[in-house]
């Protein structure tokens, strides 16, 4: 299998406008950087890689107790604790229903919002539950406000057999959830410390929440690790991710500003904001980077398809389209054809789907905006693994280019201090 980012799939861009020659003997330099054993932050690289069996195994047999013991499992994390395992159970889980083959798996410590929390609490007041909190440090917020409601509700709820129905997925080593599971007696789940919160869908983060959501998380891994060995070439000429990445980037340095993701499949929308993370936190530091937004097609065509033809010229596009989706349907012949639809009888929403992506990709780019194409053959497991270590390849390659690190965020701790001194000054005023 191979990720289609071809010239032929670059739209209204003269590829002549970059100077590969410069790129290639950049790209090699930062690869060789990038693939050095004393890096403490790049460990997703590698691990599909590993025989991971054992862990595997014992995810797999968490899973199996959940799914036997519980009617829902509650995910209590924020960011890369939660937003690939969403992405990932929102892309193949069917519509209109909650799980694939597995339990319900739900979210919350991802916001602050006490409606949220109140209506969780009612929906899951006659159902049987797990809980995996997911934290590094277990000193973020959301989540430890979520996990200090879902801990004391648990331990009313189950006494004693709460601490066999929390599981805590944390730092090997230190931090206070993991200081907080060893006196509690929590089963947990490792987060390798060389891995990063958004670099962290492919550990047990994610894999054991979509294994209980009935995701084949070991299908998952063998696309990553497909991945994994296609893009670990040092050469430009023959690392599609490293091409993806230079493109972005020399979009960015002629002066556009926004990357806009798009695909025309809704169950992808969660896909989109794990995507929007991962090179948000990854690029936007030093006053650099290219702001990442998303839109789902054709539903947001009509309303921002307006702008992204005619409206200021800031942008570029990356259309994201899976050629074979598993479920379709064809559209009904009509004796009375009142909306003069017939032509399109017998053909499916999907085939008819695709058209609307070629034709919006030739429209938009005919309205000057440069349009990269991304193209798998099926929405699946396999080529979902493979699509994820795709983009953290090239947004780690992207970050280097534009010389920031692409693994740390030191912005977020401002606004996480700002909030926490507000707090305090209430406290005290109270």
């Amino acid at each position: 299998m191979q990720l289609q980012l071809l010239k032929t799939h670059i739209l209204n861009y003269d590829l002549t406008n970059i100077d590969w020659q410069h790129y290639t003997r950049k790209v090699e330099v930062l690869h060789d950087y990038l693939h050095r054993d004393n890096h403490n932050t790049t460990g997703w690289m590698h691990s599909p890689l590993e025989d991971q069996s054992e862990l595997f195994g014992r995810i797999h047999e968490v899973a199996t107790e959940i799914k036997l013991k519980a009617d829902i499992l509650i995910v209590v994390g924020i960011g890369g604790s939660y937003l690939g395992a969403r992405a990932v159970q929102n892309a193949l889980t069917p519509h209109f229903i909650e799980r694939k083959s597995g339990i319900e798996v739900v979210y919350v410590g991802q916001n602050m919002s006490g409606a949220y929390v109140q209506g969780l609490i009612d929906y899951i007041k006659d159902k049987r539950v797990y809980v995996n909190v997911i934290s590094k440090s277990g000193g973020t917020m959301e989540p430890a406000l979520a996990f200090r409601v879902f801990r004391q509700y648990m331990e009313d709820k189950y006494g004693v057999e709460a601490t066999n129905r929390i599981i805590v997925t944390t730092d090997a080593e230190t931090g206070l959830l993991r200081e907080i599971a060893s006196n509690s007696g929590y089963r947990q789940f490792e987060i390798p410390s060389n891995v990063g919160g958004r670099y962290s869908v492919l550990t047990p983060v994610g894999l054991l929440p979509l294994a209980v959501a009935g995701i084949d998380i070991d299908t998952l891994m063998n696309g990553a690790k497909s991945a994994a060995t296609e893009f670990s070439a040092s050469h430009l000429e023959n690392n599609e991710a490293y091409r993806y990445a230079v493109l972005r980037h020399a979009l960015h340095t002629q002066g556009y500003k926004v990357e806009l993701l798009a695909s025309f499949e809704p169950a992808l929308k969660r896909f989109h904001e794990w995507w929007m993370q991962l090179f948000g936190e990854s690029e936007g530091k030093q006053a650099k980077g290219l702001f990442p937004t998303s839109a789902n097609f054709s539903t947001d065509l009509h309303s921002i398809g307006q702008f992204i033809q005619e409206g200021s010229p800031i942008l570029f596009e990356t259309l994201l389209h899976f050629k074979e989706i598993s479920v379709d349907y064809k559209v009904p012949f009509d004796e009375r054809d009142e909306d003069g639809l017939n032509y399109l009888a017998g053909r499916t929403f999907n085939e008819i789907n695709a058209v609307s992506k070629e034709g919006t990709a030739l429209a938009h780019s005919e309205g000057g905006v440069p349009v990269i194409q991304l193209e798998l053959d099926k929405l699946d497991e396999y080529h979902l693994g493979y699509l994820i270590f795709f983009f953290m390849k090239a947004c780690a390659m992207s970050a280097l280019l534009l010389e920031v690190n692409p693994f740390d965020q030191p912005g977020v701790e401002a606004y996480k201090k700002k909030i926490m001194e507000l707090l305090k000054q209430e406290k005290v005023k109270k």
